[in-house]
């Protein structure tokens, strides 16, 4: 193993990569994307029509229309040199799959054809026997669909030389349950559509439907390949388990927004270029906090096509890297004592008129509007802060919350002082009566104030999960390898919940004869008050938040055996089943799901634990203590007192002191771990592995081997050290 990891240091000197990125993004910019401006060149008028009503409106597509839709798309496509199909979907995995169809058929006479008709456009049937499901399909039972999902455009994917047509598509069993993110994501952005309308109403009546937008902020890891590689953990797990913090690491704060690497820059904007072909519209690049860490982030766009671009741009960075002998980490936590990763969702909500439903205004009105929706997605939050916990719970995320680098398994909310005092004055008029002319509330001249705000923006609190960042809220708790499309489906499904709740008892105070604009403001003064223990403006890292947390009454939940739990809580169950989300049985299956990818992640990093130690680590450290032992032997028949090796003795019983720990510790996790295997409940068998197998050995198997590799001779060392893998490129 050592022979690899100082190959792949002879050989980081070797490598260069050239990229052409000469054309202007505008040139390139959805290259190999069949947006409506194509889809009107290969397409009839009655056929254009009837896609361009899909996409803006959300109208189901006329079968009759599909062969017609179907054709252009593959006249396009092959124009580009395209001779294979895919239905493109996103299954429980979290990852994105797809099986390849070609043009090519058989006619009855044997004569060779390439068609694409309506019925494979928007239909497929791909085998879902092995897909997770949570119990919601048996083995036996293969039937899964793909069903078109027109308002995310299609698409041509480059691998090497070949070229493939992928068509977006949600998944669903047989009998209707779904099987991917997206079917969910996209029924809780038709609840937030409607419910937002129906407030929006009171203030707009040309207001005819709210779109869910998102902006990620995507992080991740680069390293070179050969070290990756040299390393078992990272190829299998994605984060070392073993290594010890290099003398540097990120306490100069000097990576930040530094200079990025020549070679990280080539990849960069080779992964950019295949990205705008996509019609992903990256923007912002840098370096970040810990060393060899970059993050990338996109403009805005509507949140189902967001989430869609988020899950192409960590495929095609994945393969990019490869051109580059790179390897790029999604882990939440690749490395200890360093920084993790997040994915920043933030979050908004815009109109067809082109209001932003987050943005303050220019008018009494549309104060009135802005404050409506914010009051309301604090209400949210606070309200299903469960729900929230649940949605970012991963084995990877657990390494970063709470751990003074990311926001808090607490779920807070940061507003900044000026909206703080906004919400305060409007809580002084508890019990008093509001008065319709009573500007000083009513008015809120937020818009005077435009620069306060955008203090707050600029020195937003980051220790917080879920903060107000000027005219959106920043969700910054979502772990970098996560796909958006969860977060995204849970906070506008409780954001359409409470919109519909505020709707309610607004229309019943107005039917008590209060004026439309008293009843919003009596309920948005009941909202804050019911919600002001989730607002917190100070460290999100500190002790005392943590116990000022549990006094105000909001959860901490650590771990995500637990945290999951929120997903079958029956008030869940009521939230999900009222928005036509999930049905009980989807969301037990989806608990399931999520539990046992909780405890298949923990359970091959405790093989790769247990096969590192045993057959690098310890064969290593036995070398060493063998050569120590030498030394000694020989310096003792040599005649020399015994304070001539005394270090080294002292050397070799600290050695052998850690290597029999880590022998008996190693042996007593595979011991748990098949206790745990033995557990048939699945959230038992998650806890399991959390407490007893994680919990318990983890960090103690870890201490011992990092201390090793600051004792053993540097040669016999078989994995890549922080220090190379991080500052070597």
């Amino acid at each position: 193993m050592n022979s690899l990891r100082f190959n792949a240091i002879s050989k980081l000197s070797n490598i260069g990569v050239k990229v052409d990125a000469t054309k202007k993004i505008t040139a390139v910019f959805n290259e190999n994307v069949f947006t409506l401006q194509i889809a009107r060149q290969y397409l009839s008028d009655e056929a254009y029509k009837s896609l361009n009503a899909s996409v803006k409106s959300g109208k189901k597509i006329d079968r009759s229309m599909g062969n017609q839709i179907a054709n252009g798309l593959r006249a396009w496509a092959e124009s580009k040199g395209v001779s294979h199909f895919t239905h493109w979907f996103q299954p429980l995995t979290g990852l994105s799959a797809e099986k390849h169809d070609s043009f090519f058929t058989l006619k009855g006479d044997g004569t060779p054809i390439e068609e694409f008709e309506g019925g494979a456009l928007i239909q497929q049937e791909p085998d879902a026997s092995s897909f997770p499901n949570g119990g919601l399909r048996a083995t036996f039972e293969a039937r899964g669909y793909t069903a078109w999902d027109p308002s995310s455009p299609a698409f041509i994917m480059e691998i090497g030389e070949g070229k493939t047509l992928c068509i977006p598509t949600i998944f669903i069993s047989y009998t209707g349950e779904s099987l991917d993110t997206k079917t969910p994501l996209i029924k809780a952005l038709v609840a937030l559509d409607k419910a937002a309308v129906d407030v929006c109403q009171y203030f707009d009546k040309n207001v005819s439907k709210v779109t869910s937008t998102l902006g990620w902020e995507q992080e991740y890891f680069v390293v070179d390949a050969g070290l990756a590689t040299a390393r078992q953990d990272l190829t299998l797990t994605g984060r070392t388990v073993y290594g010890h913090a290099p003398a540097k690491g990120q306490q100069l704060e000097d990576h930040y927004f530094g200079a990025i690497p020549e070679r990280v820059y080539a990849f960069m904007r080779d992964f950019e270029q295949e990205s705008y072909k996509l019609g992903i519209p990256l923007r912002t690049r840098h370096n970040e906090v810990a060393p060899a860490q970059f993050e990338c982030a996109p403009i805005f766009e509507e949140a189902n096509l967001a989430v869609d671009h988020n899950t192409l741009l960590m495929d095609v960075m994945t393969r990019v890297a490869k051109r580059h002998n790179l390897v790029v980490l999604l882990h939440e936590k690749p490395f200890a004592g360093i920084n993790g990763s997040g994915k920043h969702n933030n979050w908004s909500m815009s109109t067809d008129t082109g209001v932003n439903l987050l943005g303050p205004g220019k008018t009494p009105k549309t104060n009135l509007m802005f404050l409506t929706f914010f009051v309301n997605t604090i209400k949210a939050v606070h309200e299903y802060a469960d729900l929230m916990r649940a949605t970012i719970a991963s084995a990877g995320n657990d390494h970063r919350l709470g751990a003074n680098e990311a926001p808090p398994a607490i779920i807070s909310i940061f507003i900044g002082k000026y909206l703080t005092d906004v919400l305060e004055e409007v809580e002084k008029r508890v019990g008093d009566k509001f008065d319709e002319q009573d500007e000083a509330i009513l008015k809120l001249d937020i818009h005077k104030s435009i620069p306060e705000l955008m203090l707050d923006n600029t020195d937003r609190n980051r220790t917080s999960p879920f903060a107000f960042t000027g005219n959106k809220f920043e969700f910054r708790a979502v772990g970098s390898s996560a796909n958006c499309a969860t977060p995204m489906m849970t906070l506008n499904t409780i954001m359409a919940q409470t919109l519909q709740d505020f709707k309610a008892e607004v229309d019943g105070l107005i039917e008590k004869g209060e004026k439309k604009e008293v009843a919003i403001m009596e309920v948005i003064k009941k909202y804050i008050v019911a919600s002001k223990a989730s607002l917190f403006e100070g460290d999100g890292y500190s002790e005392a938040w943590e116990k000022e947390a549990e006094k105000r009454g909001l959860a901490n939940v650590k771990t995500t055996p637990l945290a999951l739990d929120a997903f079958v809580t029956e008030r869940a169950k009521k939230l999900f089943e009222a928005n036509n989300i999930f049905t009980h049985a989807e969301l037990e299956a989806r608990h399931e799901i999520m539990l046992e990818d909780y405890v298949k992640k923990v359970q091959i990093e405790a093989r790769v634990m247990g096969d590192l130690a045993s057959t690098s680590i310890l064969p290593a450290a036995i070398k060493y203590q063998n050569t120590l032992i030498t030394n000694i032997v020989g310096l003792k028949e040599a005649g020399l007192p015994e304070k001539t090796y005394a270090n080294q003795k002292q050397i070799l019983e600290k050695l052998s002191e850690h290597i029999n720990i880590i022998s008996d510790e190693v042996e007593k996790m595979i011991e748990a771990r098949k206790v745990a295997n033995e557990i048939a409940d699945v959230r038992k068998r998650a806890i399991a592995y959390c407490d007893e197998v994680k919990g318990k050995y983890f960090d103690s198997i870890r201490y011992n081997v990092d201390k090793l590799e600051l004792m053993v001779d540097d040669n016999y060392w078989p994995l890549p050290k922080y220090r190379e893998l991080l500052f070597l490129r």
